[in-house]
């Protein structure tokens, strides 16, 4: 860890990270290698793990030994985690907008809220690190990213979701409370949590989607931290799908989850559903390909549910 923070802060510039909380997302209801979900890991372990360790992910799957996150990890974090599976950082997005959906919601329908002190021992990049970005920093070296916040209003009027006339207004709307959705699907600070996140501590609030309210899903969710709180949600009728926005199959398939889980309504817990079952049973789902091309669509169905859905 120590190793990693250093290497990012020599690259980073001085200045402070403003006060925010981390936000981790995630879907509490897919599968792991074991049957057991996600949140039955959590209350289990009382540990939030990396891909590296569960081997899933709603990003890509490249957290393995010469994949590519572990190429870009290493030139992110000098070498800090060559040759190790165990510890590696965990991933989420610094939510400066205050973003009741959290700061990266297209990686899960619900997220930890991280106390602020985690952001003492996280990195930041101004963008995902997938695209491997230029402009990275610590808690103490947040000036380049914050400088960098700032140029993209000005050159597009909005940053993190939230538009601005200008950088002044932009800097005054942060602070402004917020109930609506934010639906910054690709529009974050991303943040690398080091050192491990052990739920007890660390962990402020679990903020989860709607749809899990009287679910044995939401159940689980209640115990991991002392509050559970909900976002406003998001629901679309499958014929509000559009063909243009992933792609031709992605309404296809949401008919498909309403005509079999008899529902009229897709949302959060109605794609978790879906991806436990295309992970038990995959043929049964073969006419919208192999199981990894299902469950990559079911993720295109979550992203449009974040960009067009109404609230739960």
């Amino acid at each position: 860890m120590d190793r990693a923070l250093a290497h990012v802060r020599a690259l980073g510039t001085p200045g402070e990270v403003p006060p925010a909380s981390i936000t981790v997302s995630f879907h509490p209801d897919r599968l792991l290698a074991d049957g057991l979900t996600v949140a039955e890991h959590l209350v289990a372990e009382g540990v939030y793990r990396s891909q590296f360790e569960t081997r899933i992910s709603n990003g890509g799957l490249t957290a393995f030994p010469g994949g590519d996150r572990d190429v870009w990890e290493r030139r992110m974090f000098g070498g800090a985690y060559a040759g190790v599976t165990v510890g590696r950082p965990v991933y989420g997005a610094l939510n400066l907008a205050g973003h009741p959906d959290g700061g990266s919601p297209r990686f899960g329908s619900c997220h930890l809220r991280l106390d602020p002190v985690v952001s003492a021992r996280a990195t930041f990049s101004h963008g995902d690190s997938v695209t491997e970005p230029a402009v990275v920093g610590t808690a103490d070296t947040f000036g380049g990213i914050w400088a960098a916040l700032l140029a993209e209003v000005a050159a597009t009027g909005r940053a993190l979701g939230l538009a601005a006339a200008s950088p002044r207004e932009w800097v005054a709307a942060l602070a402004e409370p917020r109930t609506v959705a934010g639906r910054a699907l690709d529009d974050y600070v991303e943040a690398q949590v080091h050192g491990g996140l052990e739920l007890a501590g660390a962990v402020q609030a679990v903020v989860a989607d709607p749809s899990f309210a009287g679910t044995p899903t939401g159940a689980l969710l209640s115990r991991l931290a002392p509050r559970l709180e909900y976002h406003p949600g998001f629901v679309l009728a499958p014929a509000e799908f559009p063909p243009d926005l992933r792609t031709e199959t992605t309404p296809r398939l949401a008919a498909e989850l309403a005509s079999r889980f008899g529902v009229d309504r897709i949302h959060a817990e109605v794609v978790g559903r879906a991806a436990q079952a295309v992970v038990r049973d995959p043929a049964s789902w073969s006419a919208f390909g192999p199981a990894a091309e299902v469950l990559q669509e079911l993720k295109y169905v979550w992203h449009i549910l974040v960009l067009r859905g109404r609230p739960f």
